[in-house]
């Protein structure tokens, strides 16, 4: 999930990270954060990573029992094969390559499913925090908050992470140092392999 969540916090800085208005008279103030720190804070990283370990395991599942029911079609193929009619000999030559590319499809479809459950989980925390920093950067008088990943030097003060935790009802102390990468759901297995369309009867192999 840590890579991924990092695409969706590098579009967010791109696009939320705003300035906010002072009058002329008023000193040019600075601060910085980092969204993707603070995220990984919040108790909703847990539960985000819950939810999709849950959905990519329900994804795996699925695509386990049709992987199961294409080896057992296959392998009962590969033993009948040389002495089965021609005509039904196709046909589940047929059945098997319909099987693989439904094993295929679903993979595809697998990896869009969780990206977008990754995504409806991800976005409205994402707009939570970018609440959060622009409420702390008006309330403090800040004319820019930038990302600390583009900050190559900067006081310590500058620093507006505590002030967005305690906005977001997390105690500043007890915020981890080095955040935890999330696991990563796991990726669906390899495509099925496909049975030659016409096997000689006599050259057919045996599977190990």
């Amino acid at each position: 999930m840590m890579n991924k969540i990092k695409t969706l916090v590098v579009a967010f800085l791109l696009i939320s990270f705003a300035s906010f208005a002072q009058s002329n008279d008023q000193p040019l103030k600075i601060g910085y954060t980092n969204v993707e720190y603070i995220l990984l804070q919040l108790p909703e990283s847990k539960q985000i990573e819950s939810q999709l370990k849950d959905h990519s395991t329900q994804l795996e599942n699925q695509l386990k029992n049709k992987y199961s029911e294409y080896e057992t079609k296959l392998q009962a193929y590969e033993r009948g094969a040389p002495t089965m009619d021609k005509t039904i000999r196709e046909d589940k030559e047929k059945e098997l390559m319909s099987l693989n590319t439904s094993i295929q499809e679903f993979q595809r479809n697998a990896q869009q499913s969780l990206q977008q459950k990754e995504k409806s989980l991800v976005d409205p925390v994402i707009a939570k925090i970018d609440k959060a920093i622009k409420d702390v950067a008006k309330e403090n008088g800040y004319t820019y908050i930038i990302s600390n990943q583009a900050l190559l030097a900067g006081p310590e003060d500058g620093d507006i992470s505590p002030l967005v935790l305690k906005k977001l009802g997390v105690d500043p102390s007890k915020a981890q140092t080095t955040a935890e990468p999330a696991a990563k759901p796991a990726t669906p297995a390899t495509p099925a392999k496909t049975p030659a369309k016409t096997p000689a009867k006599s050259n057919t192999k045996k599977k190990n």
